[in-house]
């Protein structure tokens, strides 16, 4: 690739604001590196990184679907948090380029629009890109975006929710039901890790199975081993692409206060983070996308904070 952006890539900067750059953090010290060092904010780095990072700070999706707003906020705490963390070793060829937010000065409809044009131009440059929600609506426009560039992409949500409702007006609990219907991932390369039985409707439940997605209830992960259970599903992909879709309020709430939905019942912080090795150790990972962090009710940013640790794990190289 050119050190420039291409002409179509430029067609989009229209789109995006840029990050503030006071989320870009560095202690000025050139023996002890952070990724706000790193981290590159200007389009003509576009071509030589092989990581973009893209905000959506959006939560209309969680309004329409009645739940508590606040997570506009997240691209912005997580990304103070993200760029604190060391370059450790597994990230010294690290190449990072953030584009800061999507526009959300606009109905739900047209921000996913938005977000699905710069996804999918990122992926069909070869990027990884890094998503930072924002409500889970976002993954159907993520998941279009892979679908676009990757034939059948391997679609793994990390969630105590299903979000295959049925409702009219998309939100952020119709997601995936809107992309198994429209054809834009095959209901043999959808999996549903930590899902909560208690917290989903046993019509929704059936749709999923019947469709012939593949669910894993929290008890049953946590049995077998999260991290194993992940390995096994990626493992017995033949894909060229997989999404991970992290939304936060699948760890418990004493792990994981500030989400959308908190619940005393999840995955633990270290059982969420052994799925974002596994999401490091294999090169067909494309999206990275996190969702439903909500600092409006976070405690001294310990979610933002799981949220960055979860793509510094994510974005390790050869773990």
């Amino acid at each position: 690739m050119g050190s420039q952006p291409n002409g179509r890539f430029e067609n989009l900067v229209g789109e995006l604001v840029p990050a503030s750059e006071d989320v870009f953090y560095s202690r000025n010290d050139p023996n002890d590196l952070r990724f706000g060092d790193v981290a590159e904010r200007t389009l003509s780095a576009y071509g030589v990184c092989e990581i973009v990072v893209v905000g959506c700070p959006q939560d209309e999706g969680v309004r329409r679907n009645r739940g508590r707003p606040g997570a506009r906020l997240a691209p912005t705490r997580i990304r103070r948090a993200l760029y604190r963390y060391a370059v450790s070793e597994v990230h010294e060829h690290l190449r990072m380029l953030d584009l800061g937010d999507v526009r959300v000065d606009r109905e739900l409809e047209l921000i996913h629009q938005g977000l699905l044009r710069v996804v999918r131009h990122c992926l069909a440059d070869g990027k990884k890109v890094v998503v930072l929600g924002g409500g889970n609506d976002i993954s159907y426009p993520d998941c279009q975006a892979l679908s676009s560039v990757v034939e059948h992409p391997l679609v793994v949500n990390i969630d105590r929710h299903l979000d295959v409702r049925a409702d009219e007006a998309r939100n952020s609990g119709t997601p995936y039901r809107q992309l198994l219907e429209e054809g834009a991932i095959r209901p043999s390369d959808f999996h549903e890790v930590g899902i909560n039985t208690f917290a989903n409707s046993p019509t929704y439940l059936r749709y999923v199975e019947e469709k012939g997605a593949h669910v894993h209830c929290l008890s049953d992960v946590r049995d077998a081993g999260v991290g194993k259970t992940v390995r096994e599903i990626v493992d017995s992909s033949t894909t060229d692409g997989i999404f991970f879709g992290f939304d936060l309020d699948v760890v418990r709430a004493v792990e994981a206060p500030g989400v959308s939905d908190p619940s005393p019942m999840g995955l633990t912080a270290r059982e969420v983070c052994e799925i974002a090795d596994v999401a490091a150790s294999d090169p067909r990972t494309r999206i990275v996308e996190i969702t439903e962090v909500n600092p409006e009710f976070d405690l001294d940013e310990v979610t933002s904070r799981l949220a960055a640790n979860i793509i510094v794990r994510a974005l390790a190289d050869g773990t």
